[in-house]
């Protein structure tokens, strides 16, 4: 099975609501999508194309290259079609390999069963070709297959990445909350910041979000960070493929644009833990750390990009003092950031409207299995009114489910008795107001 020079169905896996940036990545890189879903896009590649898509991209998670898909209503029809697969024309007899799955089928009560079958399909094949097993576990640093098996359609890939490419192998020392690398990323696409103009991110936390910016302005791939992918793992591979890519991104590197990137924090301890991931990624010089409250951040002159995630009131701090942080937020960018936009990536949109400023756009994102969004603002000099801009249908979306929202709690809160509460005075007293206007 010649899978290094043969194209064939690849998926590209991403998190969430991040398949429409990766699809921008994938296209810039030359490659013609087939499709894009919620969580990925597919092409159509060999496995040496997708050592490219390895070293290049920064939002995907997994390249996953097809061996074969068939039918398979359960477990005994799994294994009988995957022990006729070639595997010792792909895997070494003495080599280690691992499996992953995303299995929904009714006949499976867990996925680990699935995986163990795929495992045994495989280990028998090549004892019977080669007369010896090869090593089996859970780690993802040598070859790893990937099974997908819905209902009674299943897939078997070969996983070109391992350990997932959402993480860009600078972050030694997380911090609270850290932001993944892939979703920082998408953000500041979002944002379609020109990496030359100013980036400012205060209350930066590990710094993801100006580390991952001064990596797009360098153009500094996150493959130049990494030295073992599963693809390595497989017969066929040929060292002097990922070396010259990797040689060729070397070269594309921009050292030369030298953006003004600026990221604070309250917390001395964050800044050095910053610093240290922005040194293990080779950007340190980049970045201007400061320590202080957020509203004390050096703000470059000119027109760039501020963009702050604060905490959501889910895992962190206390939502009666967010509030206060939150109007502070708003107050910050509306008197000293004239003529940047503004942009607050947050997991809760009560928070959100205590920022006291008009969202001009909305993005959809989530952050593990919590909805977030990026609220863009336009920060204006002077009283220069905000042009009109067309919203897109996520956008309509969610104005309309905010708006249903309100609805519901303004009848819900009418129905609550008659005796008055301060808090129903303040509502009716908002209502009120808002028809008077």
């Amino acid at each position: 099975m010649e899978v290094f020079n043969t194209p064939n169905k690849v998926i590209i896996t991403c998190n969430r609501r991040l398949s429409p940036y990766l699809a921008q990545e994938v296209e810039a890189l030359g490659f013609v999508i087939v499709r894009t879903f919620n969580t990925g896009v597919e092409v159509n590649l060999s496995v040496n194309e997708c050592i490219r898509l390895n070293l290049n991209l920064r939002v995907a998670s997994q390249v996953l290259y097809e061996i074969k898909s068939f039918r398979a209503r359960n477990a005994d029809e799994l294994y009988k079609a995957l022990v006729t697969v070639a595997w010792e024309e792909l895997l070494p007899f003495d080599g280690y390999f691992s499996v992953t799955s995303n299995v929904h089928n009714e006949t499976i009560t867990t996925p680990l069963f699935a995986n163990v079958k795929v495992k045994d399909a495989i280990v028998d094949r090549i004892k019977d070709r080669k007369g010896v097993r090869p090593d089996t576990g859970p780690e993802l640093n040598r070859a790893v297959i990937h099974l997908h098996w819905i209902d009674d359609k299943a897939e078997i890939f070969l996983d070109t990445s391992g350990e997932t490419l959402a993480k860009h192998g600078y972050r030694k020392h997380p911090g609270k909350a850290p932001m993944l690398e892939a979703l920082a990323t998408a953000t500041i696409m979002a944002t379609q910041w020109d990496g030359k103009s100013p980036f400012v991110n205060p209350m930066c936390g590990s710094g993801t979000l100006a580390i991952e910016a001064a990596l797009m302005a360098q153009k500094r791939m996150p493959g130049l960070q990494r030295m073992n992918y599963a693809f390595m793992h497989f017969i066929g591979y040929d060292e002097k493929v990922f070396f010259e890519e990797r040689r060729r991104l070397k070269e594309l590197t921009d050292k030369n644009n030298l953006p003004h990137i600026v990221a604070s924090d309250i917390s001395d301890v964050a800044i050095e833990i910053a610093k240290s991931n922005a040194r293990t990624a080779g950007v340190e010089h980049l970045i201007t750390f400061e320590v202080g409250d957020f509203a004390k951040t050096t703000i470059p002159e000119g027109n760039g990009v501020i963009m702050f995630n604060p905490e959501y009131g889910e895992r962190l701090g206390t939502h009666s003092k967010l509030e206060a942080t939150y109007k502070r937020i708003g107050d910050f960018m509306k008197q000293e950031c004239k003529g940047y936009r503004g942009y607050v990536f947050t997991g809760n949109l009560d928070l959100a409207k205590k920022i006291g400023l008009q969202a001009s756009r909305r993005f959809e994102f989530f952050s593990g299995k919590l909805d977030c969004r990026l609220l863009q603002y336009e920060l204006y000099e002077g009283s220069k009114e905000r042009p009109g801009t067309v919203a897109t249908p996520p956008e309509i979306r969610e104005r309309t489910r905010e708006r249903d929202s309100e609805r519901t709690s303004e009848r819900t809160e009418a129905k609550e008795g008659d005796k008055p509460t301060d808090r129903k005075i303040h509502k009716l007293i908002r209502i009120r107001d808002k028809n008077d206007r």
